[in-house]
Parts: structure tokens; sequence; C-alpha cells
């Protein structure tokens, strides 16, 4: 065997050794083109290096002329600091608090005005309009609570509500208009018509509420005086 196809036909192996040589010097040109140019971008990209000394030298000069302050300005940013950080949790924890606070909270001594499911206030002339004698159906309350609104036998609106919730375990109790009294589903306490718990676990009446017209609406206060069912002082002060 002594020719090698080559582009363009056949050449001796003399000319295919020559032109593997060219190839091999093309290649090497390559790399070394491409080492170089390697070389200078990281040149460029590194800062002058300067010798030991002398950058030792300048970190000691920077930190002679470095500011260090004295004890009573530490303390006063420190203070501030610290200031500005519980304003911060301040402004993040009030938010978070008012969440859990019921609406109308507060207004307890001052009076607050019943609201209907719909969030409505509730007027006088429009309940009574809607509700017969002896109903006992709920509204909003004092602090939020669910507090039945009664309606007398005689078409007037008692001057007190009784709040809703079970002194036992805190469910909501129904009325039961068939057996005339409030009958928890939970554990059974049963209260009569005025709300005075006559069976247990419940042990002690529903709170009660003023109930009074002010300006045709009505209006629930704290019951501070004397628990009129049981002769005795209120327990929900």
């Amino acid at each position: 065997f002594t020719h090698v196809r080559l582009q363009g036909g056949l050449a001796t192996p003399e000319a295919f050794q020559q032109r593997r040589r060219q190839e091999n010097m093309f290649k090497t040109a390559v790399v070394t083109f491409l080492v170089a140019s390697l070389s200078g971008a990281n040149a460029l990209r590194s800062p002058l290096r300067q010798p030991r000394g002398a950058r030792t030298s300048l970190s000691m000069a920077a930190a002679d002329d470095a500011f260090v302050p004295d004890m009573d300005r530490r303390n006063l940013m420190n203070a501030i600091l610290a200031a500005s950080v519980g304003v911060a949790g301040l402004g993040m924890a009030v938010p978070y608090i008012s969440f859990f606070v019921p609406a109308g909270s507060g207004g307890g001594g001052a009076g607050v005005v019943a609201k209907d499911a719909l969030g409505n206030d509730v007027t006088t002339a429009g309940w009574l309009a809607t509700h017969n004698a002896g109903a006992r159906e709920l509204v909003q309350g004092l602090k939020g609570d669910a507090t039945y609104l009664i309606v007398n036998d005689d078409k007037t609106i008692a001057n007190y509500g009784l709040n809703a919730v079970c002194t036992h375990l805190g469910c909501v109790v129904p009325w039961n208009a068939a057996q005339g009294k409030f009958m928890c589903p939970c554990h059974g306490s049963q209260y009569n018509a005025e709300g005075k718990v006559i069976r247990g676990p419940a042990p002690l009446s529903l709170a009660l509420a003023h109930a009074d017209e002010v300006d045709g609406k009505v209006v629930f206060s704290t019951w501070t005086e004397t628990d009129f069912r049981t002769g005795e002082a209120p327990w929900w002060k």
C-alpha cells in the first residue's frame, strides 16, 4: 500500500505526512492563541497586586483613620435600634391582636346597638313588626356575643337580653319554643324562659344585659345590678 486518498484524488505517503504536520501546526497555533486570550482577560479582571508590606501599611493606616464611637454614642445607637425594632414589632402586633378582639368589645358600659343577622341596627318598631309575642331571637350584643332579644306577651321588648353562650362549655343554646326553655344540644344543660339554669351540667344561669330603646334602636348595656332570677350578684362582671 503506497498511496492514500486525499481531497482531490490519490497522493504519496510523503504528501500525506506533510499535510498532517501542517494540520498539527495549525492546531498548536489555535491553542496558543486561546491560552493567550484567557490570560489577558484574567489580567484585566484582577487588581494590581501590591507587595505584602504595602498592603499591611495601607490597612493599618485605614484602621488609624477609622472612626470608633465612644460608649455614650454606642449606647445611643443601641437605644435607637431597639426603639426602631419595638415600633416595627408593635405595628405588626396591633393588627394581629385586633383580629382576636370581638367587634363591639369595650362598649359594654356605654351601650351597644343590637345588630341583626345582616349587620343592620335593630329598631324597636322594625323588630316588633316582624316578631310575635313570646319570641326569643338571636341578635349581636355586647362584645359581639349572640344575645336573645325577647318580646313580651304585651308585644313590647323585654328590658333585658340573654347571652346565648352556655355556661358549661360555651355552646350556643337554642330556644325550644315547644318546651318553653333553652336546651343546650352539647351536654343537655337547660335554662328556663328567663335564662335561669334548671338542669346541669351548666353551673350558672345565662348572663344578662340591659336592653333599652335609644332613638328608636335597641341598645344593650352591661348588667351590673343583682340578678333578679337568683337574687345574687352577677357572676359575669
